[in-house]
């Protein structure tokens, strides 16, 4: 491998294992939130104890989201310090707040780790409304400095030299908003999904006493309920998503769905390769004017393809199957979480167990949700490329020099791999040597 995708190779892999626990972190806290509420709405104490091992996890997942994140800022400055040259100058300034933000959530958990139950309910909402707080500004801040690389604003660039700098309108850049409620969308929605999985997992093992089937069940309601709207939201997002690549990257949404020609009523591809000597999608199932529909409210709307530009400003080609993969993932989170509702309530009235087969399928669904995350962040960092900074900079040209990256490729490879063992390790003992069938004796529940 050349230089360039040696640098792109760590810093990816570094990035997908960070994500992982950045996401869980965004995630659960807002499920201790909303669990603390229904505490306090319901006054049952199941939903207290829900938040406090939900913040057992958090606090395991944050001892090593801490030091992955801080490998991804030094990887930053020292892989892409082309990069860092022109972010330095621009776009510090959600780096520099993201540091209050992280001091927020630490501080605030540390606060409900040690001190919940000398608290109020009404503090220990506040405590964690906070932590959740934190947590949030931070991957919207971070997320920031990704959607201004996808739609640079707030300078002047002119033979290599930064001018006329103006960091408000880089922070408020065009793919702010967007970019930044789907991140969170998708967070929420994957936090939700991977505690519902855990439950689901409990249930369909049985086993269990009538106590622990009822906490159990507790637990997956309220993380389904989270997940079937944080599915229909980011879903909905994705919508806009479209509309805005469409105005700002159009290149990169031709990529996506494998268009080739500029053209109205613009199919929807889906499935398939891209083939740019056929020009078309191979294998794929089209639907006529949908991706028209999709970026501009019109099955008449134009649609630019990838022959309008120049073939080495085009992203790989297999982004298309990041997309689809993406996508399908949504679709298929959304359904059963759609499903398990309806069978909920039409068996509500006669307290029936969830069938088996759908508590298996939730099982997966945490899982899948990752793999959703991964492959949407590969998809956006991908699906910018040749480009570092759209239109500005190239990847190329924001890359060190330095040597010996493929040593340091294999290493912290087998760092992460390690890391990734030994949380699950420890999650799986410290769970099982505390099981919640010693706590469940001292809560009470409502009816």
């Amino acid at each position: 491998m050349d230089n360039v995708l040696l640098a792109r190779s760590l810093f990816g892999s570094s990035m997908a294992f960070h994500i992982i626990f950045a996401t869980l972190g965004v995630g659960i806290t807002l499920m201790i939130l909303l669990a603390e509420i229904l505490r306090l709405i319901k006054k049952d104490e199941d939903y207290g104890l829900l938040a406090k091992r939900w913040t057992k996890g958090v606090a395991i997942l944050l001892g090593v989201a801490i030091p992955s994140g801080t490998i991804v800022a030094v990887m930053l400055s020292l892989l892409w310090p082309g990069y860092m040259e022109i972010v330095g100058q621009v776009i510090a300034l959600p780096f520099q707040i993201e540091i209050f933000a992280f001091f927020i959530e630490a501080l605030f958990l540390s606060i409900y780790v040690y001190a919940a139950d000398r608290l109020s309910p009404t503090m220990r909402i506040i405590t964690v409304f906070f932590v959740a707080l934190g947590a949030t500004a931070s991957a919207v801040l971070i997320t920031d400095a990704h959607a201004w690389m996808n739609t640079p604003r707030g300078f002047d660039y002119v033979d290599g030299v930064v001018s006329n700098v103006r960091p408000l309108e880089a922070v408020f850049n065009p793919s702010i908003y967007v970019t930044a409620m789907h991140v969170l969308g998708s967070a929420y929605m994957t936090g939700a999904f991977m505690l519902g999985s855990v439950a689901a997992y409990k249930l369909f093992r049985g086993g269990l006493t009538a106590r622990e089937t009822t906490y159990h069940k507790k637990g997956l309601m309220l993380s389904l309920g989270v997940a079937l709207a944080m599915s229909f939201y980011t879903a909905n997002n994705g919508h806009d998503t479209a509309i805005m690549l469409h105005e700002e990257i159009p290149v990169k949404l031709a990529a996506a769905e494998g268009l080739f020609e500029t053209q109205d009523n613009a199919p929807l591809a889906i499935l398939g390769t891209p083939d740019p000597e056929a020009g078309r999608v191979i294998g794929g199932i089209e639907i006529p004017g949908m991706l028209s529909w999709l970026a501009t409210g019109s099955t008449d709307g134009v649609v630019q393809g990838l022959n309008d530009f120049p073939r080495d400003e085009w992203p790989p080609l297999f982004v298309h199957t990041l997309f689809n993969v993406m996508v399908g993932i949504g679709t298929v989170l959304l359904g059963l979480a759609g499903i398990f509702w309806v069978i909920w309530f039409l068996g509500r009235k006669k307290q029936k167990a969830f069938p088996k087969w759908l508590l298996g399928a939730l099982v997966l669904c945490g899982p899948l949700s990752m793999i959703g995350i991964e492959t949407g962040w590969i998809f956006s960092c991908t699906g910018r490329q040749p480009w570092t900074i759209f239109g500005v900079q190239r990847t190329a040209e924001a890359a060190t020099n330095s040597g010996n990256l493929g040593m340091l490729f294999f290493l912290f490879l087998t760092l992460y791999l390690s890391l990734l063992v030994l949380t699950g390790l420890v999650m799986y003992f410290y769970f099982k040597r505390n099981p919640v069938t010693h706590e469940l004796h001292s809560t009470t529940p409502t009816a």
